[in-house]
């Protein structure tokens, strides 16, 4: 199994997927639950989504399933939003609070250090290539980490999410720039609602490699499902009309995005 699955672009945008993946190997499948093995906390085609949308960017998607380990967790296993309801490292439970694993399996701290070492490192070591690699060739590399997640989850949070959920940290992510031409798109965007750093700020990637001071900006972004899947239950088809009518806003929101590259070059110097 492959970790990792990379495309390389020369745009100075890079799209993350850390969530998209399915594959659970053979040792760690057999000790899921039936709830677990459902893989529901699923970020569902959301890499189908993004495709095609810009000319020529770089992608890099985790194949894993985050119960084998989240890949936009701080691998220390700090919180990230201390004091709420959140899921770790390697989750216990799914994002209903329900336990995803077998009475006596529930991975222990050596299991944690080897999925460490054989998903998690390898991706952010090739996210880490390509964020350098772009920002080598333009001066700025441009990260946009893409998420979804069912609407609403009372467990995470109150009522209903918005469709669209910006994160930059509190703008400590990105330049202005980057976050004010998401924001614009976003708010602009008829049919749908947005947000700036509400429920969902940034996760681990994006707090991590954003640093505009260096000339690389993180920007998340979390999808309602609701926006382009038939049901949030099994099998969480993709439902065509709904997708074409979110990828009429996300592919202004990305190019916007990729054309203000050449004014955070000047400004990081």
């Amino acid at each position: 199994m492959t970790p990792v699955a990379v495309h390389r672009g020369a745009s100075p945008v890079i799209l993350a997927f850390p969530h998209t993946g399915t594959e659970v190997p053979p040792d760690i499948a057999a000790r899921l639950n039936a709830e677990g093995r459902v893989l529901r906390d699923t970020d569902w085609h959301i890499h189908r989504l993004y495709d095609g949308l810009l000319d020529d960017e770089t992608t890099v998607r985790a194949t894993f399933h985050r119960y084998c380990i989240d890949a936009n967790r701080d691998p220390a296993g700090n919180s990230l939003y201390p004091g709420q309801n959140t899921t770790g490292l390697v989750p216990e439970t799914n994002f209903d609070g329900a336990p995803i694993w077998a009475d006596g399996q529930e991975p222990s701290a050596r299991d944690v250090a080897d999925r460490l070492e054989r998903f998690h490192a390898p991706y952010h070591a090739a996210l880490l290539a390509e964020v350098e690699r772009v920002r080598a060739l333009h001066g700025v590399a441009i990260l946009y980490d893409c998420h979804s997640i069912r609407s609403p989850i009372p467990f995470l949070f109150e009522g209903d999410l918005p469709d669209l959920n910006i994160g930059t940290d509190g703008g400590a992510t990105c330049d202005p720039a980057v976050e004010r031409a998401a924001s614009e798109v976003c708010g602009a965007a008829e049919g749908f609602t947005s947000v700036l750093n509400g429920r969902f700020r940034g996760g681990w990637t994006t707090r991590h490699y954003g640093r505009p001071e260096t000339g690389v900006h993180a920007i998340q972004m979390e999808l309602a499902q609701a926006t382009h899947l038939a049901d949030g239950a099994p099998p969480f088809a993709l439902d065509p009309s709904r997708a074409e009518r979110l990828r009429a806003v996300l592919q202004p929101l990305l190019r916007r995005i990729e054309a203000v590259a050449p004014s955070l070059k000047k400004a990081s110097r």
